[in-house]
Order: structure tokens, then C-alpha cells, then sequence
């Protein structure tokens, strides 16, 4: 695949930010931390993992924030200034797109920090799952 071939498109909620991932995921994941649970507003957040530079820009200039990690690193956090929508992390040698700025997300096989997952979320049978981060943490494959 060249870099200049698109595999998926995406933006935020309003438009004024587009973007198109130029390279193949290698990942795709549902993250349980309360970090990912607070930027999603939801019970997890969907990370799809591209390498750096695997994300180009068609519209508009994202505003971006750091954040500490809890591995002692730090996450630039990208997100549209008109509204809000969190686009992407990087950080770690990788750009985590998050799963619901893309048009199409593609279908998550793995879910990590599942010891902080909500009670009621059940993950389905057959899926790698990582009680943390999937680095030097135990693997639970059920």
C-alpha cells in the first residue's frame, strides 16, 4: 500500500475538521480506562492504531492538548476547536484514531484495561482482552 493511498475517512461531529488514515490499521481496540471512558463519554473508547504519519489532513486544523500517561508518558490529544470532538491521540510510536471519527469503524478484536471495564459491558466470547495496558500485562484469551 503507498502512502498516499486512503483506507478510511473520517472527521468530527460538526465537519469543520476531515482526515484520511493512509495507512492499514494494525489494531483495533476497545479501551476501558476512566481516560478513555471520559473522552468518549461513553463506557469505552475505540482506538484504531496507525503509524505515525498514518493520518493526513483534508480539512481544517485540529486543536491538540497532552495529557500524562498512566505508563509515566505522554498522549498529544487532537480534537476539533469548533466542536470539541476528539479525533486522535499519538504518543508511543503509534496515532490512536478514535473509532467514532472515522465513517466507517472497522470492528474491534481486542479490549484492554478491561479490569476497570463497567460491570454491566460484556465482552464478547473468543476476544483477546488485556486486564491493562496489553505491554507486560497478563494476556486473558477466554
Amino acid at each position: 500500500m503507498s502512502g498516499t493511498e486512503s483506507v478510511a475517512q473520517g472527521g468530527c461531529q460538526c465537519g469543520a475538521v476531515r482526515f484520511r488514515l493512509t495507512a492499514a490499521p494494525s489494531a483495533v481496540y476497545c479501551c476501558h480506562c476512566l481516560e478513555c471512558r471520559r473522552q468518549s463519554a461513553s463506557a469505552f473508547g475505540i482506538s484504531v492504531l496507525v503509524p505515525p504519519g498514518g493520518v493526513a489532513l483534508l480539512r481544517g486544523t485540529p486543536r491538540e492538548w497532552s495529557r500524562a500517561t498512566d505508563s509515566g508518558g505522554s498522549m498529544v490529544c487532537a480534537f476539533c476547536p469548533d466542536c470539541g470532538s476528539r479525533l486522535w491521540h499519538s504518543g508511543g510510536g503509534f496515532v490512536s484514531v478514535k473509532g467514532g471519527a472515522l465513517d466507517e469503524t472497522p470492528e474491534p478484536t481486542r479490549h484492554i484495561w478491561t479490569a476497570r471495564k463497567l460491570p454491566w459491558v460484556v465482552i464478547p466470547e473468543g476476544v483477546d482482552r488485556w486486564p491493562g495496558e496489553p505491554d507486560g500485562a497478563a494476556h486473558e484469551n477466554p
